[in-house]
Formats: C-alpha cells, structure tokens, sequence
C-alpha cells in the first residue's frame, strides 16, 4: 500500500471527523457522553489490531513481537502525553476564545518539523522548511474570518496565561507524534503487536478517564458501563468506527511513513472540512480560505515535488559547447 493513498484516506476520514461528530449532536447538544467515544475507538483499535495480528501469526511462522519489558514499558508514554495535551487544551480554552486557539494550534505544524529534525535527526532541505512555513501561514490564512475590529481585539487582547499555555500544547501534540514515530520504528517489530501495546494503554488511561469522571460527579448518572451506550446513534457510531480508522492509518503512517506526511494530511483534512461546511452547513466562504488553500497547495507541492521539477534550469548550458565548436570552426 502506498503512503499518498493511506495519507489521502487519512484526510478524508480527518475531514469527517468534524462533520459527523456536529452531526450526531440534536439540537446543539450531545445525548451521549462524549467521554465514552474516544474508549470506544481505542477499544475498536485494539480489536482490530488483536484480529490482523492473530491472523498474521497463521500466516508467517513467526512475527517479530519483542516482549521485553525495557521495550513494552515505552508504551504507555503516548498515552500518558495525550492525556496532559488534553487538560492543557481545556486550560487553555479559559484563557483565550475558539478562534484564537485554533489559530494557535497552527503552531504545531512548526514544532513538528522543529522536534522531527531534533530528535528523530531527520534533515530537511531549506525549501521543505519554506513547505512547512507555507503551510502553517495557509492554515492560518484560512481560519481567519475577517478583518473586523473585534477579531483583532480577540487575536491580541487575551492574556500571556494562554499564548504560553497554546504553544505548550502545540509542542505536546508533536512530541505525542514524534515520540510515536520513534516507537513504530524503533526496531522491526510486527506493526499490528505495536499496535496492541499502544491501543491497550490507551484504553486503560480512558477507561480510568471514565472512572474520574464518575468520582468528581458523585456517580449521579450512574457508573458508566451503565451509561456507555446511552444517546447513541447510527451517527455516533459512526464517529466511533471514523475515529478508530483515523488512529489506525496515523499509526501505519508512523511505521512506514512519517510525521510531516500526516502534518500534510491532517492540514489538508482542515481545509476540505470547511469545503464541505460550506455545503452542508449553509458556511459563508470568505476570501482567506481561498487564499489559505492556494497557499497550502503550494506548500504541499513544494515539500513532495523532486528538486529538479522545482527548479527549471535554462538550456544554455547544453548549448554553450556546440556554440564554441562554430566559432573554433569559423577561425
């Protein structure tokens, strides 16, 4: 299989993501418990991955399934980086409003590429760098609604709390990706064990989620294998199964491809949501996301093309020795 179809299908299912998870809602709110959703989808993925392994080891003899402990207690790391990214993106958001914070959230676009060149020791090329600036200032453009005077009193007016609180969890979104990345490539281990260590520990740390959340609200609504499935609909399962196939093609990404790949299709998933938005949800497009989406599209061109289709080198040098053959000639 190769990266740009699991990076194209990675975007479409991103882009959904968003739409159906607005689409399960009635009337502006959630019938179900949201927290259930993401202990689904890692449960699914675990399922999923358990399958593909079993079957696996009837075919080839033997995987490589290294069960070290040294090895396997690296796991829960990922794990444990999501769930702080997670409290620091609800701190955050007490801080500063919706608008700024996805704006914010661009930044990790960069602090990617920066962590991907420091720890994973990947070298990229000056144009890449350009790609990837390209592509932070896109997404940006485009999320950009106007240029009103209470938009610029709500970009610049929010307190220093949450500017550092946004950058630390854009680097925490990144390091979560790269760290990852690191795993899935550490040693060549089968790619669906990987994913049995890393979707166990991220049911458990959801599970124990759950279990907070009953313990702060008294259990008023009850525990929550009581509640689990309570409000859900063909939608919301929906939401379920696209979140579930999302992790499952980051992690195939991590292991054969890599985290600017996925930066590139989770970006491009952004832009195409608010495409859609535009149809399904009656959403006014405004200039900056044309802007915004011809800017990405340069950047994505200017990352992936071979240097030699960037670059269009005159051919006078090819020239340059037959025009010296005629004048020695004409001598």
């Amino acid at each position: 299989m190769q990266w740009y179809f699991v990076a194209a299908l990675l975007t479409v299912l991103t882009s959904s993501q968003g739409i159906l998870t607005t689409l399960s809602q009635s009337n502006g709110r959630y019938l179900y418990d949201y927290a259930t959703v993401p202990f689904l989808a890692e449960v699914f993925k675990l399922v999923v991955s358990s399958i593909l392994l079993w079957r696996e080891c009837r075919v080839s003899s033997s995987p490589r399934m290294t069960t070290e402990w040294k090895t396997v207690r690296l796991y829960p790391i990922p794990s444990m980086i999501y769930l702080i990214h997670n409290n620091v993106q609800f701190a955050t958001l007490t801080y500063v409003d919706t608008s700024t914070y996805q704006i914010m959230g661009n930044l990790k676009i960069v602090t990617t590429g920066i962590l991907f060149r420091l720890f994973l020791r990947r070298k990229l090329s000056n144009l890449q760098w350009m790609a990837i600036i390209l592509l932070a200032v896109g997404t940006t453009t485009s999320q950009i609604k106007g240029c009103g005077e209470a938009l610029c009193d709500s970009l610049f007016s929010a307190p220093i709390q949450g500017y550092m609180l946004g950058i630390l969890s854009a680097c925490l979104s990144a390091l979560a990706g790269v760290y990852t990345e690191f795993l899935m490539k550490k040693n060549n281990d089968s790619l669906y064990w990987q994913n049995v260590q890393l979707y166990t520990f991220g049911a458990i740390f959801n599970l124990a989620r759950l279990l907070v959340d009953d313990f702060r609200g008294g259990f008023e609504n009850g525990p929550w294998w009581h509640r689990i499935f309570n409000g859900y609909s063909i939608t919301t399962w929906m939401v379920v199964l696209n979140l579930g196939s999302t992790g499952l093609l980051v992690s195939w990404l991590m292991k054969y491809a890599d985290n600017i790949v996925k930066v590139y299709s989770t970006s491009m998933a952004m832009l195409l949501t608010m495409v859609l938005s535009v149809y399904l949800f009656n959403f006014k497009p405004a200039l900056q996301l044309f802007l915004g989406i011809i800017i990405c599209m340069m950047s994505l061109h200017m990352y992936f093309a071979p240097p030699n289709m960037l670059l269009d080198l005159p051919s006078t040098t090819k020239a340059a020795p037959e025009s010296l053959k005629e004048i020695y000639v004409e001598r």
